[in-house]
């Protein structure tokens, strides 16, 4: 008798463990589902409003008549205006920098990263723990309080309107040392110890062992910084407005404020209408959106792996 009632004490309160959880999810999941609703409407309206007629979208903009968003006002003259327009036809020159810098900035930062790395994860040297701290201790720092230091240090090597002033400057990233240097001290040191015995120096022993190990979170990193490269506007606003400094007619700027820049110059003259500038604007995402979607599995393998390790 004792032991039924037990068992029937221990059946509901199994019951009502999983009640209290399935309520628990429900409002973890419906957070969840509020929260993503708020970040993809932006991006939802700004994908329908890039083919929208831009007669109807200014309407709709006036009056929020949905009517005016309907199928058969859709087009796809906002993306030729802005493609095959002569006002824009800096355009593709704006791109060609933001390729070079995204490629070239990333490349910096991906070598800085893996060397600072390795050498707080593996190598002792005196007063390591010590400079860790002061790096991360920077991190605590807004970036916008370093931008007139940067400003002056680019000036004064006549950097401006180059790219070494878009690439160079911010080619060290703590953060991104820090989250490789996680990933290494996750490899066990004993192979580092066995490389040493087989006569493989440091260098060797990075490149053949760690990288290739840490290969998913330096993807990561690779992804993270060709985008924050790609989306970058205060910086290049500053050091690279005009032409290059060793071939003026070759403008510096790069898609954010060059399309900007475009779109200010024409409100002057003719008011460039918001859907123009949304399918502008679309423009410079979707390579950021294609290489998310073709890589999203090595961000997350990344993230994953990274783990905080003490």
């Amino acid at each position: 008798m004792a032991e039924h009632a037990m068992y029937f004490t221990d059946d509901r309160a199994q019951r009502m463990y999983k009640i209290r959880k399935g309520v628990m999810n429900f409002f973890v999941y419906l957070f969840l589902s509020v929260f993503a609703l708020f970040m993809l409407a932006p991006f939802a309206i700004m994908v329908v409003g890039s083919f929208i007629n831009a007669d109807n979208f200014e309407a709709f903009s006036r009056t929020a008549d949905f009517e005016n968003l309907g199928f058969a006002h859709w087009t796809i003259d906002n993306y030729s205006f802005i493609l095959l327009n002569r006002q824009f036809s800096n355009f593709p020159v704006y791109f060609l920098n933001t390729l070079i810098v995204a490629v070239g900035g990333t490349t910096v930062t991906v070598v800085t990263a893996v060397l600072a790395a390795f050498a707080f994860a593996r190598l002792q040297f005196k007063g390591k723990d010590a400079l860790f701290a002061l790096l991360l201790a920077t991190m605590m720092i807004p970036g916008e309080m370093m931008v007139i230091t940067n400003y002056q240090t680019v000036r004064s090597l006549y950097w401006t309107n180059t790219f070494a002033a878009l690439i160079l400057v911010h080619g060290v990233s703590v953060f991104y040392i820090f989250y490789l240097r996680q990933t290494f001290q996750q490899i066990p040191n004993e192979l580092y110890l066995a490389a040493k015995v087989d006569g493989v120096g440091d260098l060797g022993y990075l490149i053949r062992v760690m990288v290739p190990i840490a290969m998913p979170t330096i993807t990561t990193i690779i992804i993270l910084s060709m985008m924050g490269s790609w989306n970058s506007y205060i910086w290049p606003n500053l050091v690279a407005s005009g032409g290059w400094k060793y071939n003026p007619a070759h403008s510096m700027k790069l898609v954010s404020n060059g399309l900007r820049d475009l779109f200010a110059a024409g409100s002057q003259t003719k008011p460039i209408q918001d859907a123009y500038k949304i399918a502008g604007s679309m423009v410079i995402s979707i390579p950021l959106l294609i290489v998310f979607i073709l890589f999203r599995k090595y961000i997350m393998r990344g993230v994953s792996r990274s783990g905080i390790k003490g």
